[in-house]
């Protein structure tokens, strides 16, 4: 199918389901602000934008303070704010495939908008601008109405076609910087030459890509949020950790990649091996019926076979688990719900009205607690890492003697080890779009 065809089946899935929210609800129409800009604490310059994500889901049209009116039963209204301006270039004009499905006006004012969006109807306000819609006669209990939105942010985890196909087009625009990337980091690279060729190859800015590129030479591989970008005093390096992503109309990969030169430790090419593996066979087994904490678990189990099997701990897999032995290794979650946004929404919640389901306590970080479901679009990315921080307590605790401190210590400047695909849960089998695109 054409582009064009999958976005408008997204459109009418997008007004099927939300003419029923909105009818259980009580609502007669729906009314998405598109953002603001943020300006810094004491200063005029501003924030990246980024878009209401509900806006997003709709329509990739860029620019803060659009109106998005949907109206069961009738065409949907895009009002765009096109200011008469010098001093920047104006938003890009709504593509080809929103315009066919959208009636779109423009207007040179935000309250030019709101006076041609009008009001009369019982109206449901998603977006941060409440003082605006409050000013034009839409109540408190209907600015972000809970659960309406909870409503909402539920049908997100259910990603249509064209979500899929757009995720797929930005995956193999990233697999570009990947495969740059992995040529300079071999080639003795820096960081920063890393991220340099990571933005050349894909054709970004750096304030467009989803997230700060995550580049770790070494034992900056551990630090699992690292955006420094170190020169030639820390290059080159023997192990390299990339974690990045492209965006296309609003939709981000979300990618990572550990490398190691020959000349890194053998026992860490055999754990680089090991994790390869076990990561290709968790992105197969997350299927429908499934708890993701189950799946979660499951990598432990994996992870602690692994450490034992190379010499790291000196006990039982069984054992590793029941002492909570691989959890310095492991500390985040496996993966999250990927989407508009890069850890999209619902991942938490018990059902649709947004009922909280916290993670394991043993494992606070993870995500995602929700059933795996046909339609699911998540990241599996396990890890294992050398964190003296998280280490520390127990090479002075009870159960000290069953690591190999000797060979921790001699890995622990390789930094650590992280492999991430992105994956969609199909109707006979998952999807790995990364693996389309990237080995």
């Amino acid at each position: 199918m054409t582009l064009d065809a999958l976005y408008g089946d997204h459109v009418a899935l997008r007004a099927e389901t939300t003419g029923r929210i909105l009818a259980e609800a009580g609502f007669e129409r729906l009314l998405i602000h598109s953002g603001k800009p943020y300006t810094y604490f004491a200063d005029d310059n501003d924030a990246p934008f980024h878009a209401t994500p509900h806006f997003t889901h709709w329509a990739p049209v860029p620019g803060p303070y659009h109106l998005l009116e949907f109206v069961p039963g009738s065409r949907p209204r895009i009002v765009r704010v096109m200011p008469r301006d010098f001093w920047y270039a104006p938003p890009a004009p709504a593509p080809d495939f929103v315009a066919s499905r959208f009636d779109v006006v423009d207007v040179e004012t935000e309250e030019a908008a709101w006076a041609t969006i009008g009001n009369g109807r019982r109206t449901a306000f998603i977006g941060e601008a409440t003082d605006k819609a409050a000013a034009n006669g839409i109540p408190a209990e209907s600015l972000n109405p809970q659960p309406f939105v909870s409503r909402l942010d539920w049908e997100r985890s259910y990603k249509s076609a064209y979500e899929v196909e757009t995720l797929r087009e930005a995956t193999g625009i990233a697999a570009r910087g990947f495969r740059a990337a992995r040529e300079v980091f071999f080639g003795g690279g820096s960081e920063l030459d890393i991220h340099h060729a990571y933005l050349a190859a894909t054709g970004q800015l750096e304030d467009g890509l989803p997230y700060p590129t995550i580049i770790g030479l070494d034992e900056r591989a551990s630090t699992l949020h690292y955006h420094g970008k170190r020169g030639r005093e820390a290059a080159p390096g023997q192990v390299l950790l990339i974690d990045a992503g492209v965006s296309v109309r609003g939709y981000g990969c979300d990618i990572t990649r550990t490398w190691a030169v020959t000349s890194a430790p053998a026992e860490f090419h055999a754990l680089l091996v090991g994790m390869e593996a076990l990561q290709q066979e968790l992105a197969k087994l997350g299927r429908p019926g499934m708890m993701y904490p189950e799946l979660h678990l499951l990598a432990h189990r994996k992870i602690a076979a692994l450490l034992v099997s190379n010499g790291l701990l000196l006990c039982t897999a069984e054992e590793a688990l029941e002492k909570g032995l691989t959890r310095p290794f492991l500390p985040h979650g496996l993966g999250h719900f990927l989407g508009v946004q890069v850890h999209d929404v619902s991942g938490r919640f018990g059902d649709r009205d947004g009922t909280p389901k916290a993670p394991p306590a043993s494992h606070p970080f993870l995500r995602t607690t929700r059933l795996i479901e046909e339609g699911h679009l998540f990241t599996i990315e396990p890890g294992l890492y050398f964190i003296p921080m998280l280490l520390e307590p127990f090479r002075a605790g009870e159960h000290a003697a069953l690591f190999d401190w000797a060979l921790i210590d001699r890995l622990t400047p390789c930094g650590g080890i992280r492999i991430e695909d992105d994956v969609f849960v199909g109707k006979d089998e998952n999807r790995n779009l990364t693996r389309e695109e990237l080995s």
